[in-house]
Parts: C-alpha cells; structure tokens; sequence
C-alpha cells in the first residue's frame, strides 16, 4: 500500500504535464497561422501599392481595393449574377493607330461578362497587342510590365470554359479568346487575352478550338495596320501597341 499511492501520484503528474505540453502545440499552432495570415495580409498591401504607381509611360491607374479575387469554384455562379448585373455588348479599343469596335455575342455569356469586367476594372489599359501575325491575327490583353502581372495576379486564378456556338465561326473580323494550350483538354479560354482575325479567308482552322464571343464591328482597317507592324521572331511587336478599352453601352 505504501507504494501504491506515490505511483498514483507520478501518473497524474505525467498526464498533467502531456495536457500541458499539448495546450502549448495548439497555441503555437494558432499563432502561426494569425502570423501567416498576418504575412500574406501585408503582401497583398505591398502589391496594392505598387500598381497603383503608373509605369512605363501607359498612364494607367488600376485600384485593386475595389477587385474581387475570383476562383474557379465561384466563376460560374458570379460571372453569371455579374453579367445580368452589367448587360454591355459594345466596347471601344483605342490604339495610336485608331479605333477598333467590337460587338461581344449574348450567346456566350460567361466570356462577355467576364470582358466586360475586365474593361470595367481597367485591366486591358496596362496591356499591348502583344503578337501579330500578319493575314492571320493579332493578339491582345498580356504585356512584359509587371503591373499587367500584378492585375493579374489579384482577378483571379480561373479559366472560362468553352463556349463554342457554331454560328460563331473564325472568319474575318472575329473576336475570340486565347487559350492555354498545356493541360487544357477542355479548351477552356484565358480570362485576359483575346485575338482578332486579320486573314481575309478567315481562320477556321480554330473554330471549336477557341471561343468567338464577338466581332469587330468598325475599324478592321485599324486591325490591318496593327498586323503590317515589324515584329521580333516570337512575333511581339518590336514597338509596343498600347490600348485603351472603354464600355460604349
């Protein structure tokens, strides 16, 4: 019996101590996580800040406080309330070479409202027409300035999926979306970049391979000056095609 009750004692010691060292993980676990929140929330400040400084002589100003970050998971159900939301199917491209205007298509509604939510934010004005391929097409809404990248970095991370209308065809004058061509079985669209047919036959080697959700309307005559511009051997202009990208109604 005299050893029966120092034993007793020593496991309740033990247990105590166990419970403690366990209540101390938890805390440090949490800590760490309000920490990484903490960091993530001061990189995002920084990226905020650093886009709205205009560089590279564009004179844009792009307020990421007022974009919502969009995932895959939420883009239907948004891109569809957005785009009752904002009816718009006409919009403005200006370049030093003229105006181009595009009538977007009702019959693809995701990639009209999610366009015309890019325009909306001013995502497109830090952009180029950054590949011509001359009586092909030319290709728009990326660029090598890093505000481009930081935009798009807070949009979103998601890809549109295919909206492929055979009424909708590749011919001259189309307005249709790029795609990533890696790991992309879907043939879902880029949410930011979009190309113009310049062809005069057209290009329907692509239709049910990207999605045609408009047209040019007036200024292919604007387009055919883009494509007689030189370019280097990735086919990027060798001086930079601005734009600017305004909703008409």
């Amino acid at each position: 019996m005299s050893f029966r009750y120092p034993f007793i004692i020593a496991l309740l010691f033990l247990v105590i101590l166990s419970c403690e060292d366990s209540k101390s993980k938890s805390t440090k676990t949490e800590k760490q996580k309000i920490e990484l929140q903490k960091e993530k929330e001061r990189k995002r400040d920084s990226l905020l800040k650093a886009v709205k400084i205009p560089k590279g002589g564009n004179n844009f100003s792009v307020d990421l406080t007022k974009i919502e970050n969009l995932q895959q998971e939420q883009l239907i159900p948004f891109l569809t309330q957005y785009g009752k939301e904002n009816p718009e199917t006409l919009v403005e491209i200006s370049t030093s070479f003229g105006n181009i205007k595009v009538k977007l298509y009702k019959n693809t509604p995701l990639h009209r409202a999610n366009f015309i939510r890019l325009v909306k934010m001013g995502y497109f004005d830090t952009s180029f027409f950054h590949r011509v391929a001359k009586d092909f097409v030319i290709q728009g809404g990326n660029s090598d300035l890093q505000e481009t990248h930081e935009v798009r970095h807070q949009v979103g991370s998601y890809l549109i999926p295919n909206e492929f209308k055979a009424e909708n065809t590749h011919q001259r004058g189309a307005f249709s979306a790029a795609k990533y061509s890696e790991q992309n079985i879907s043939k879902a669209s880029s949410p930011f970049e979009f190309f113009i047919v310049q062809g005069k036959n057209g290009a329907h080697h692509l239709d049910n391979d990207h999605t045609v959700f408009g047209k040019v309307i007036r200024g292919m005559d604007v387009v055919d000056k883009i494509a007689q511009v030189e370019v280097d051997q990735s086919e990027w202009p060798k001086k930079n095609i601005t734009m600017k990208i305004k909703v008409l109604r």
